[in-house]
């Protein structure tokens, strides 16, 4: 069924499955990352041309780093400098077609996990990051890596160069970035509603968290750009596919989200551009979801949004 993340099942040892549709599973003592579809699977032989240090496995476990490479033919050559190409030239032509999805701390977990899935998509990518280097080794040149101050106008200026759309999978970007002119839409991933419906001690712990997420969240209304904010519940690293939904009001304060599942939301939202904004929850629950434009622009609509 088209648009319904598959389970992510145990993989045989050296092979890569993957298609249009994305789920992750990271062996350790597999030389293998598998991406599972839902139909046109195919299967590549993914095999190790040399020993690796165990560091190096230990990474490869967390980042997908040299096993990427090989399943696009991403060069391996890495520079002394650790960077993928020269800086963008200030001069370049600010009117050029913006076709790039940007994702904001794209060192993360659920970072790479979008970013993943922005590369299966064909799509072109671009990141912030903290260790430029390291998301070279990840990513090879499928991902245009960029290190640096987001509160510097010179560098915001040259991370926005080509963006369409932008993905938040963590708070504290948009309140901290400057002007983010020509970009068309922005996907936050909030977890407002988790940070809210805390209590006790956690909701003591958690104080500041949600002055930080509700200033994300202001601040991205109050920019004009078209945005959308998916409010989950508490992400957990469970493995995606194996449940389905629910998008009813007051459920993310109390309900969980694996991080796959809304990493591929986050994706699946970039097509569903709203004329304003609008916001919508969601956790895993029982509603299964065979097209997912349809049903973002179903939610769209209940928001009082129009689409683009």
């Amino acid at each position: 069924m088209a648009g319904v993340l598959p389970p992510t099942l145990p993989p045989p040892p050296s092979l890569l499955t993957f298609s249009d549709h994305t789920s992750y599973s990271r062996p350790l003592n597999s030389s293998s990352f598998s991406i599972f579809t839902a139909r046109n699977r195919f299967l590549f032989r993914c095999l190790a041309k040399k020993k690796i240090s165990f560091a190096d496995q230990i990474l490869d476990y967390i980042e997908g780093g040299p096993k990427l490479r090989r399943w696009y033919g991403a060069p391996e050559l890495l520079p002394k400098d650790g960077s993928a190409v020269d800086d963008e030239d200030e001069d370049k032509d600010s009117d050029e077609i913006r076709d790039a999805v940007l994702v904001t701390d794209g060192d993360s977990e659920i970072g790479q996990m979008v970013i993943l899935s922005l590369i299966v998509k064909r799509t072109r990518v671009k990141a912030l990051v903290k260790d430029k280097r390291a998301a070279l080794e990840a990513f090879g040149t499928y991902v245009e890596s960029m290190a640096g101050d987001t509160r510097d106008k010179p560098f915001l200026k040259r991370a926005l160069r080509g963006v369409r759309t932008i993905i938040c999978p963590n708070e504290g970007f948009l309140s901290n970035a400057g002007s983010l002119k020509g970009v068309q839409h922005v996907i936050l991933l909030s977890q407002l509603s988790v940070y809210k419906g805390a209590g006790g001690i956690q909701a003591l712990m958690r104080g500041n968290a949600v002055n930080k997420a509700e200033k994300e969240e202001s601040t991205l209304v109050a920019s004009g750009i078209p945005y959308t904010i998916i409010r989950a519940g508490l992400l957990q690293n469970t493995p995606g596919g194996n449940q389905g939904f629910s998008f009813k009001e007051g459920s993310a304060a109390k309900g969980t989200l694996g991080k796959e599942d809304a990493a591929f939301i986050c994706v699946e939202a970039i097509d569903s551009v709203p004329q304003g904004g609008f916001s919508f929850e969601v956790v895993n629950g029982e509603e299964k979801v065979s097209d997912w434009k349809e049903y973002l622009l179903g939610l769209m609509d209940k928001a009082g949004q129009k689409p683009q």
